[in-house]
């Protein structure tokens, strides 16, 4: 089957959050898949060229040919707006946005740093943390580290150390999720004049963006009740995921506009693929130079990966990585009025606890023998464990109290999935 390496990219996860089901495990054997990364789509003069990206060396679209870190953070001395796309879970992606922050800050003191995790509501809380108010974990607790964002602070601390060191501002640009959701299932016009305050009318116009949603979304095998949907599920899709970067598109120009100088924005990749995304819709209401960063994983076994000029200004080639350096575990939680404990949202669909005895409507009465009746404070604590680990749940199914025990496994082919799938998140 042909795959798809783009770090960041896999639709997967998205579409499972956007429709509420679980999708397919597996694709049909005969189903064609696109070649994301070879789209012809994007800036005109490069959409029809190609670059070969090698691990860890740097390629400008530009020149299709290798550039040293420094060299390309000088081309971006005089640049307003600069994007660092990852794969949330994977550890060397942000590393590289870690050095593009520094070195950025080093070049101009003038830099603030917008954050896909978090949406605009929780920016008081950002703001404490730039100015050195709180310790780590109080900001994991006060700012609901685990309740906005499913993966490990781990990935992040450097980034958030810094800003913390040097008093860079961090900006949150995501809209609230239910927002999201009611444009996806009722259109913009749907949202109330405070959702709308938040969320521009996304504009659905770019021929090319359409193209690229298409084929992401094309990679997941619709499940058999959505597939009479067709084309009616696959325009929600797109008209939820460019309302989503419009908003961090509008909340990335406010960054710029309040510190007067450079934003560095760090979201998935797939929000900046090919430019025309978040980095599209800031350029067509402020035409600032920008320069996209991207990652591009390369398979074990192979050499190198041939991609468009037009997928970024600047590709990092990095090898595939086993598995992620910290696990997820995969366990969707919500609460519900009149309830203390947590309940399991969703079957689990990715990480350690996918195929593990976790089912949607499990009332979390205790793990390891502590009662939580705080999300964040639980996956607080959950966060402690790595591979070869076990926690043991107490749940209440069916009126029944059940014992399972979570193993921190993944296979290789849930490791890959979990790479796959870690950037769409709603």
């Amino acid at each position: 089957m042909n795959k798809f390496y783009i770090a960041g990219l896999g639709a997967a996860l998205f579409l499972a959050a956007a429709v509420g089901i679980q999708a397919q495990e597996e694709q049909q054997e005969n189903a064609p898949r696109v070649d994301i990364q070879r789209l012809s789509i994007g800036r005109a003069d490069l959409k029809n060229k190609t670059m070969d990206i090698v691990p860890e060396k740097i390629l400008s679209a530009a020149t299709g040919k290798e550039i040293s870190f420094d060299r390309m953070i000088d081309e971006m001395r005089d640049v307003r707006y600069v994007y660092v796309g990852e794969t949330h879970n994977s550890l060397p992606m942000h590393d590289l946005q870690f050095k593009v922050a520094e070195a950025l800050y080093k070049q101009d003191r003038n830099l603030a740093i917008g954050l896909e995790m978090y949406d605009v509501t929780w920016q008081e809380k950002l703001n404490h943390w730039s100015q050195g108010l709180w310790t780590e974990d109080e900001f994991i607790h006060k700012a609901g580290w685990y309740v906005n964002w499913n993966f490990h602070f781990n990935y992040y601390k450097k980034i958030f150390d810094l800003a913390k060191d040097y008093k860079i501002p961090l900006y949150a640009l995501n809209a609230p999720r239910p927002a999201i959701r009611k444009v996806r299932m009722m259109g913009w016009t749907a949202l109330s004049d405070d959702e709308k305050a938040i969320i521009p009318e996304p504009d659905l116009t770019n021929e090319d963006h359409k193209t690229l949603l298409t084929a992401i979304f094309g990679q997941t095998e619709m499940p058999e009740a959505m597939k009479n949907m067709g084309d009616m599920m696959l325009q929600s899709l797109i008209r939820a995921q460019s309302a989503w970067d419009e908003v961090m598109a509008k909340y990335t120009r406010l960054a710029a506009r309040a510190e007067g100088g450079r934003v560095m924005v760090l979201v998935g990749s797939g929000h900046l693929l090919y430019n025309l995304g978040i980095n599209h819709r800031v350029y067509k209401k402020d035409p600032s130079p920008f320069k996209t960063v991207l990652c591009v994983t390369i398979p074990e076994g192979e050499t190198q990966v041939t991609v468009q000029r037009s997928l970024a200004d600047y590709i990092l080639g990095i090898p595939e990585e086993e598995k992620p350096v910290y696990p997820s575990d995969g366990i969707a939680l919500k609460k519900f009025d009149g309830l203390d404990n947590p309940v399991i949202e969703r079957d689990p669909i990715t990480g350690v606890a996918k195929g593990q005895d976790f089912k949607k409507g499990d009332v979390v009465l205790a793990v390891d023998g502590t009662s939580y009746t705080s999300i964040n404070a639980l996956r607080t604590y959950m966060s402690r464990f790595n591979w070869g680990d076990s926690v043991t749940f107490k749940l209440l199914r069916e009126a029944k109290e059940i014992t399972v025990t979570l193993k921190y496994e993944m296979s290789p082919e849930e490791a890959e999935e979990a790479n796959l799938t870690a950037c769409f998140r709603m």
